[in-house]
Order: C-alpha cells, then structure tokens, then sequence
C-alpha cells in the first residue's frame, strides 16, 4: 500500500485489532494530562487507553519479531562505536546469585561434576526460573508478559501452548545481539529524589517528566534506537541494608514512561530492579503496568536486574551518561528471554 491514505487507512486498521485484542472498548480518560499534553497513567481506564494508542502493532509488519529494537539501525551502530573515547568497558550485569536470599525466587544451582588430574567441570542450572527480581536478564519482546492472553503483534497464548514455547519474536530474534547508544539515567541527581546514603527508597516513583529532568541535568538527550537505564541505588541499598522481600517494593519507572518511550523512538529499557516501581497503585487485572505497555504494546525488550554501581561511578567521574551499549542473548529457540552480561563501554 502507498500513499498517506493508505498509510493512516493501516494505523487505523492497526487500532482496532488492538482494541479487539484487548476484549474492551477505551473510552478516553477523563483524568489529568501530564506534561507535553500526555495523559496520566494511574489507573485500569487510562492503562486501557494507553495500551491502545501507544500500540506498535504492525508498525513493522504483522510478522515482525524484533519489536522496536527495528529502530537500531546500520548508522545507529556506527554512531554508537564513534561514542568510545576512553576505551574503559564495564559489566552492566550483577553477579549471579548462588543463595538463598529475601529477594531470591530462585538461585542458581552450581554442581562441580568432577576433578580430575586434566581438569574439572561443572553443571549450571537454576532452582526456578531466571525471571523474577534477582537475577540479570533481557525479556523476549513476545510471549513472556502478555495482556489478556496476548503478546506483542498480537501472538496469542494458544500460539505459545501450541509450540510448546514462543514461536515468534523470542530470544532467537536478538541472536546477533545488540550494539547501540546507551544512557544511564541517574536517578539519585533528582532533587528530593535519593536519600542521604545515596540511593532511592522502594517504592519511589520516576515519572516521564523525571526522565526530560535528567536529561537537562546530565546534558543528554534520548533519541531512536536508545537503550535507556535507570539507576535507583538498588545494590548499594541491598549491600547496605541486606536483602529485603519483593513484598516491600522497589523504586522504578512509572507507567506514563511509555509516553516518553514512544516518543522518543527508545529501543530497550533496563533497570537495577524489575523496571516497575512497586507498589505500583495498579489492580491485579494490570499486573505490572509498564512491563505490559513495554513489552505487549510497544515493543520494547526489557533488560532486569542489571547493576550499575562500577557504571554510574564512571559516568559521574567523566561527566558524560552515553556509551557503546552491547549485549549478546544466548541463542534458545522458543525462549522467552535470556540471562547475559551487557557491557557499557565509554
């Protein structure tokens, strides 16, 4: 199809898929606007509404699997290489927990197998899933999160039973991994933001409009195919403090970030936590709002659980937030995402 005709003539088609897909017609709401005229996020109604008109559905065909990571293009990836200057790369992963903890869903289970005059060998495997609040990883653009029984493109939870996994747009999608711009959003130089010990308390929220703030604070500004990260202090509070229940939250981006998500053409997310900030007020017919408006509507991977302590030091003393971002999935057809070691080189 051509033309702008047919082009809004798709957009329109696109819409009212979603709006089936979703099993309920949005009414606007009639709730405060945010800032730039966004609507506010706070609720089931405007959830519902910004499911629907954030929606990537098709934006790059019915069949695509790569999401909004699309937006990474061959000149993103050159601009990305030119941002090393210093040639310092750091791991942006934390490392694996092989115990028991608060915070733990599950552990990984290391078994040496045997020892031997020529060597050793070991066998890795997880008590549960790797999935949850500890442990690093990027969530498949499809299948893991969905939203009344559908993921992104509308892959459809018969689809992933059928296939016994997920048979589009899972981890195999990203096997030839991901170079591109990094920016790690401080979220302790927000004023009132942090405590005195440097780190934000569960449940405190980052707003869309918290992210244009930081953007003027460390002189950066997100554009297409981004990875964005927020620092919350997560580690540093749990070295501090010890491990606490997920019960009790964490501090995290709140859902009207996918405003500035869309926006800003971001490609990934990632955070020292789940993303969410927790509580988040919504009911449990949303779940977890943004990972459904990242993952479901828009497209958008999400990387959970990595650590951005050595990182944020190294920004802070270079006074520059931008970086080489690259990380490399396990190759896992079906899988629905995959723990990795992402990599900031400044």
């Amino acid at each position: 199809m051509h033309g702008d005709r047919c082009k809004m003539l798709g957009k329109l088609l696109v819409a009212g898929v979603l709006a089936i897909g979703l099993g309920s017609t949005l009414v606007l709401s009639q709730g405060s606007s945010g800032t730039n005229g966004r609507h506010a996020i706070t609720n089931e109604a405007e959830f519902r509404q910004a499911m629907q008109g954030l929606s990537n559905w098709g934006r790059w065909g019915p069949d695509d699997e790569m999401g909004a990571s699309n937006l990474i293009t061959p000149a993103k990836r050159r601009a990305a290489a030119a941002l090393v200057k210093e040639g310092v790369s750091i791991s942006l992963a934390h490392d694996v927990i092989q115990e028991d903890a608060a915070d733990a869903g599950s552990k990984l289970d290391r078994t040496v197998l045997n020892v031997s005059p020529t060597g050793a060998s070991d066998r890795y495997q997880y008590t549960g899933s790797y999935h949850g609040a500890i442990h690093s990883h990027l969530d498949a653009v499809d299948c893991h999160v969905m939203f009344e029984g559908k993921g992104y493109n509308g892959r459809s939870m018969e689809d992933v039973k059928a296939a016994s996994g997920c048979p589009k747009g899972n981890i195999l999608a990203q096997r030839n991994g991901i170079f591109t711009r990094g920016i790690l959003f401080d979220a302790t130089l927000l004023p009132g933001k942090a405590t005195p010990q440097g780190w934000l308390e569960p449940g405190t929220a980052i707003h869309a409009a918290d992210l244009e703030a930081l953007e003027k604070i460390q002189r950066v500004k997100v554009a297409p195919g981004d990875v964005i990260l927020l620092y919350t202090g997560r580690w540093k509070r749990r070295a501090a403090l010890g491990p606490w229940k997920t019960s009790e939250g964490f501090a995290g981006y709140q859902a009207d970030v996918a405003h500035f998500m869309k926006e800003r053409g971001v490609a990934f997310i990632g955070h020292d936590a789940w993303n969410d900030v927790a509580p988040h007020g919504f009911p449990a017919t949303v779940g977890l709002p943004l990972h459904r408006l990242a993952l479901v509507a828009l497209g958008v991977s999400i990387f959970d659980n990595l650590d951005f302590e050595e990182a944020v030091q190294t920004a802070r003393r270079l006074k520059r937030w931008e970086f080489l971002f690259t990380a490399a999935p396990l190759r896992i057809d079906k899988g629905m995402g995959s723990p990795l070691n992402p990599i900031a080189t400044f």
